[in-house]
């Protein structure tokens, strides 16, 4: 599967350092113009706009407020719909683990991808642990962080034999352990497509391959999970699909690289990924500039207000919010003039609406991005439920 990274040597080399500055430069830019707090409400969001776009991938479509449905048990009655909202379930609470740091530095190892795969098979309802042989309509059993034992075939892709996965997924462990600035992002886009050209397991292949390049770009750029390229990757995954094959096919000539699969196409590839990660990381700039923000969660406030579906004054509590990134609940009845009961009823609305989080009934209040108002707050995030 060589090469697995792009050589100093090759005509590429330049063009994609200077994606890997831009990247970093755009993803560092955005993690520090947010206060904390707001990173940590953005990044909940984020995980299930992640989700919902990498289970789209997969041929899988349950909308962002079905899984928060689901992330607080209220499960649809059909079967196969209560199905996809626990895989999004299990989704989210891998991705979650990589974000609490979880997976710091070992995404690219043999112990972390099979721990991705158990993590997230162990959450799976037992319908979703079979896959069928499309030629042999045999049915088998996937089990959480083994690896496959039968040959595989996808689509035109005869993956390696599962006797030399053990050895192939060393050596893949062993280039990307320690690598420098340039490359340990670029290897996000690398490993991407080597780890699926070795596809180790019977299925979930696809899922876990976002889920470790999701890893590797937390880990070399910090992103404090407020971006995700899976969007991108969904947006074009007609190309998306077109590159990896690409990738399949072995070199082409003696200007193609040193190894048995093409440079050439790997370095397409990774110009691609990059390209879709900053793409991302711009998108999410335009939704989060404070100004454009605020105006958009205060209008939606006031006009809950008119609606009577807020009390009065609920967007001055929202409004210091923003600008502060937390408020104590002893500070509400001050800020707002009022009795100590109106402000409790005031942060009562602002929490059953999801708006506000808090870790208990004493403890200060934060923003959160519900995905129920996220095509009012963060319009393009996410398809509008039908």
């Amino acid at each position: 599967m060589e090469p697995l990274l792009i050589s100093e040597s090759s005509h590429h080399r330049g063009e994609l350092a200077d994606l890997v500055m831009e990247l970093t430069a755009q993803s560092t830019s955005l993690r520090r113009s947010l206060p904390e707090d707001i990173v940590i409400a953005l990044s909940n969001l984020v995980r299930s706009m992640n989700c919902y776009y990498s289970n789209l991938i997969e041929g899988h479509d349950t909308h962002p407020i079905d899984i928060e449905r689901a992330l607080a048990e209220d499960y649809s009655q059909d079967p196969q719909k209560r199905d996809l909202q626990l895989e999004a379930r299990a989704h989210i609470a891998v991705q979650r683990w990589i974000d609490e740091k979880g997976l710091s530095g070992q995404a690219t190892s043999v112990e972390g991808i099979l721990e991705l795969h158990r993590r997230f098979y162990d959450l799976l309802p037992e319908e979703l642990l079979w896959v069928e042989n499309k030629e042999t309509g045999e049915r088998l059993k996937v089990n959480p962080g083994e690896l496959r034992q039968k040959d595989v075939k996808v689509g035109r892709h005869i993956p390696i034999s599962p006797g030399a996965l053990p050895r192939f997924l060393k050596h893949f462990e062993k280039v990307y352990k320690k690598l420098g600035r340039v490359d340990s992002v670029l290897a996000a886009a690398t490993a991407h497509h080597r780890f699926l050209w070795m596809h180790p397991f019977l299925d979930g292949n696809g899922r876990v391959a976002r889920l470790m390049s999701y890893a590797m770009l937390n880990d070399s750029l910090d992103t404090g999970g407020i971006w995700s390229i899976a969007r991108g990757l969904a947006r074009n995954e007609g190309l998306y699909k077109s590159h990896l094959a690409a990738c399949d096919l072995p070199r082409r000539n003696d200007l193609d690289g040193r190894g048995n699969l093409s440079e050439e196409s790997l370095a397409d590839f990774s110009k691609f990924f990059l390209q879709i990660c900053i793409d991302q990381v711009n998108f999410m700039e335009s939704l989060m500039q404070p100004d454009r923000l605020r105006n958009r969660i205060l209008i939606w406030a006031e006009e809950e207000m008119r609606m009577d579906t807020l009390p009065p004054k609920s967007n001055i509590v929202l409004e210091t919010i923003l600008y502060r990134g937390i408020l104590p609940r002893g500070d509400v009845a001050g800020l707002l003039n009022t009795s100590e009961r109106n402000a409790r009823r005031v942060t009562s609305a602002l929490l059953d609406q999801g708006v506000l989080t808090s870790e208990s009934t004493r403890a200060p209040l934060h923003l959160a991005f519900p995905a129920k108002l996220a095509a009012r707050w963060m319009p393009g995030l996410f398809p509008e439920k039908p």
